[in-house]
């Protein structure tokens, strides 16, 4: 424990290794914050305060309503903050904050806040870089034989979802509406989506952004990578089997994407870099990542239905198996000349593992609804139904800690069907 001031419980997600970064709502002021045990430290105050001097900054990082100043300060300013926050809470610091009077304006109740989405997202991108969903999905519609399409084990494929439905952890989820078409029809029908589903996801915000024409190589997308989130990319798939040939998905993905509060940085998952698959054939050169990093995240997906008085583990998995790391993602994202932009958004696109266990959606878990997934209470799932709660989940282990993520999760209301 750090200290009497801070409650840090029990295998605690949220210990000093961790410290996230996040928006928080606290009476009539929004305060950029980081989080330690069940205590929300205000950078907004410390900063205020004189707390965060001589980091070599020339502008104010908290004093805006989003983090995007901080972010685009670069990874050197974002490490510097970290170490002075460290430096202040490490439980046998003599920081002269510790002795001060301002622990009241700098200390906040996790209860008393009401988390946000972290940044002002410009544009979010979202990528399909799971082999296993990919081959999957491929499966059910084409057949093993065909399951991955020719360009997929050359380059991360992806499509440009829509900013201004990313909601923060604990919105409710509207059915959505659109046309779907049933086989041997003359037509479409409309009406709302009877094949709402889930997509367990990863994704990361941009830090500093690039120049249009100007690419980002895949050996320097650390430097533009800020940090990561869960993301939940809800999806209608029988709206989406209608309308995605030949341009991809839109109203079954733009109605609404789940992020998680808090925004989990490189330093603190450091010790949990791991190697990825063997990309065979190997990448255009531009792809090319020496000693390709994933992360080893472990991932886990609850439903709570109406009936339930607690949620239930439907799938478990972990980022380290995707195929497409996130710097290959950002390379790829640039290399034609596309300008990122800071607080801009990119997710991995859905995470699956090998094993039906750990199928990170339910179009995987029921086989396109012909293997209805049976729930504890007797009751059965193909997609999602009105009142429905999925809540993501992500940590790292380390030894006598964990490196946690917050939770993304939301409930499904019903339609809201227009005169």
């Amino acid at each position: 424990m750090l200290s009497s001031w801070i409650t840090i419980p029990e295998n605690s997600h949220f210990p000093i290794q961790n410290l996230p970064f996040g928006l928080a709502e606290v009476g009539s002021q929004t305060h950029a914050v980081s989080r330690i045990g069940d205590t929300l430290v205000s950078l907004r105050a410390l900063e205020a305060l004189g707390y965060l001097e001589g980091l070599g900054v020339s502008e104010p990082l908290f004093q805006g309503l989003t983090l995007n100043t901080f972010m685009a300060a670069g990874p050197s300013i974002r490490r510097s903050v970290r170490k002075r926050l460290i430096d202040i809470f490490r439980q046998d610091s003599v920081h002269p904050f510790r002795s001060s009077e301002h622990h009241k304006a700098v200390l906040l109740s996790v209860e008393e806040a009401r988390m946000g989405v972290p940044a002002h997202i410009g544009d979010y991108t979202d990528f399909y870089s799971s082999r296993e969903h990919a081959t999957n999905v491929g499966t059910m519609f084409r057949g093993a034989e065909h399951a991955l399409m020719p360009n997929w084990l050359h380059l991360p494929v992806g499509y440009h979802g829509r900013a201004s439905s990313i909601v923060p952890s604990g919105t409710a989820i509207v059915r959505p509406l659109g046309q779907t078409h049933i086989e041997g029809e003359p037509g479409p029908r409309f009406g709302p989506s009877q094949a709402l589903d889930f997509e367990l996801e990863m994704g990361f915000y941009i830090g500093p952004g690039n120049e249009m024409g100007k690419p980002i190589p895949v050996g320097e997308a650390d430097a533009h990578i800020f940090g990561l989130s869960l993301l939940n990319d809800w999806s209608a798939r029988d709206i989406q089997r209608w309308e995605y040939v030949p341009l991809g998905p839109f109203l079954s993905k733009n109605f609404a994407t789940t992020v998680s509060p808090w925004v989990i940085t490189p330093e603190a998952l450091e010790p949990f870099r791991c190697p990825g698959p063997v990309q065979d054939p190997s990448p255009v050169e531009y792809l090319r990542e020496e000693g390709s990093v994933r992360y080893d995240i472990q991932l886990e997906v609850l439903l709570k239905t109406k009936q339930m008085q607690e949620p239930e583990s439907i799938s478990r998995t972990n980022m380290k198996t995707l195929y497409w790391s996130m710097a290959q993602q950002l390379a790829h994202h640039t290399v034609g000349g596309c300008n990122l932009r800071t607080g801009d958004l990119l997710a991995s696109g859905t995470i699956s593992g090998s094993e039906p266990s750990s199928y990170g959606s339910l179009l995987e878990l029921s086989w396109g609804g012909t293997k209805p997934i049976r729930l504890s209470t007797g009751e059965e799932r193909s997609y999602l139904e009105d009142g429905d709660r999925i809540i993501l989940r992500a940590w790292c282990q380390g030894e006598g800690y964990r490196i946690g993520f917050g939770e993304c999760a939301g409930t499904v209301e019903g339609p809201r069907v227009p005169i």
